[in-house]
């Protein structure tokens, strides 16, 4: 069964750094390209950024470009997500994504709240 499972959400002041990150199972994760997408409230959900399965290759959106960085540990079956210089707008619900034998796959979401 694959299974994403999300955690580093949480409440951070306006410039601040947090770190996400987002533990796979159920499938040969050193295969596959992983994304972060994100939901802010009241609002559809947003594609943020995206690895290849090597994790050679990344593309982020243009709203986070600069400011996040996302990476990948085939070892320990993770992807993270760095991200810095938080503005409010930044402040949704993150969610892992993973395409698998023909099945979109979803983490649970971490919430990310920024605020003074």
């Amino acid at each position: 069964e694959v299974q994403l499972v999300e955690s580093g959400g949480g409440l951070v002041q306006p410039g601040g750094s947090l770190r996400l990150s987002c533990a796979a199972s159920g499938f040969t994760f050193s295969d596959q390209h992983m994304s972060w997408f994100r939901q802010a409230p009241g609002k559809g959900l947003e594609w943020v950024s995206a690895i290849n399965s090597g994790g050679g290759t990344t593309r982020y959106a243009d709203s986070v470009k600069g400011r996040f960085t996302i990476s990948r540990d085939n070892t320990k079956k993770a992807v993270y997500l760095q991200m810095n210089s938080l503005k409010p707008e930044d402040t949704a619900v993150y969610y892992c994504y993973t395409y698998v034998r023909g099945f979109d796959y979803w983490g649970q979401g971490t919430r990310v709240t920024v605020s003074s």
